[in-house]
């Protein structure tokens, strides 16, 4: 005879309870399972799904429901910052699309185009970088990465317990060096562009006091913007490799 006790129900909704508070703060906030496009009902039923197929995993190694009600609400705001503080901090590593959209719209010549930015909402940012977003998101889904951030999400368990303290020091260093790794993802992403810009303008220089009375820049500047298309074109391969390498690195960071 299998007997149920009389708390089992309300201990299974607050096991419930608990991992959604993370489970979904990390989705609402992960790139590309968490993007504004995605309608927020989506993401909410996905969050409730995939919180279900986890619980079976993960409940027996959660603590049962405390009987004094300021101890759950206390979990419960646990669990939230942690999962506001590892979704922010993966919404950090698609800055390097930014970045590097910023530089090269800037060396070609067409940092004043601009364009509604898929990943924020209500914000415009060079042409370049909103394309390099959008396909970024896009090869996360084309490589199976979202199934690595969902694994990311399940393995977090194991490297931030619900008993243990809230690692603010350490939440902090992690997102300066995210911010630092997007950054510096970025430049790698735009490099060329800096070369090219240097060469570019040097030359335009040079050729400007030789020739004072010509408008050098003026007459440069679509040849500026074709050959920057041109290496737009030929690097964005490149480019997006070093992307994708770096987020997944990133993930690689939650499960140890």
């Amino acid at each position: 005879m299998i007997s149920i006790g009389l708390d089992w129900l309300p201990n299974t909704a607050f096991l419930y309870l608990l991992m959604f508070c993370r489970i979904g703060a990390i989705l609402m906030l992960m790139p590309a399972l968490g993007e504004t496009m995605i309608p927020v009902r989506m993401r909410l039923s996905f969050a409730l799904a995939f919180t279900l197929v986890v619980y079976p995993l993960l409940a027996p190694n959660l603590p049962a429901m405390p009987v004094d009600f300021i101890d759950i609400v206390g979990l419960i705001f646990h669990e939230l910052a942690i999962g506001i503080m590892l979704g922010a901090i993966a919404r950090i590593t698609v800055m390097a699309t930014q970045v590097a959209g910023a530089v090269i719209a800037f060396q070609s010549g067409l940092s004043a185009a601009m364009a509604a930015d898929p990943t924020q909402v209500g914000v415009q940012g060079a042409v370049f970088g909103s394309f390099l977003s959008f396909l970024g998101m896009t090869l996360i889904f084309a490589t199976d990465l979202h199934h690595v951030a969902l694994a990311a999400t399940y393995d977090s368990y194991v490297v931030f317990g619900v008993a243990d303290p809230l690692m603010f020091d350490d939440a902090a260093q992690l997102a300066l060096r995210t911010v630092a790794s997007a950054f510096s993802i970025g430049i790698q992403m735009s490099a060329p562009f800096i070369v090219f810009g240097l060469v570019f303008n040097l030359g335009a220089g040079i050729l400007a006091r030789l020739m004072p009375a010509l408008q050098v820049f003026f007459l440069l500047m679509p040849a500026n913007v074709m050959v920057g298309l041109i290496l737009f074109a030929l690097l964005l391969t490149m480019m997006m490799g070093w992307y994708i390498t770096g987020f997944e690195n990133h993930l690689a960071m939650w499960r140890g």
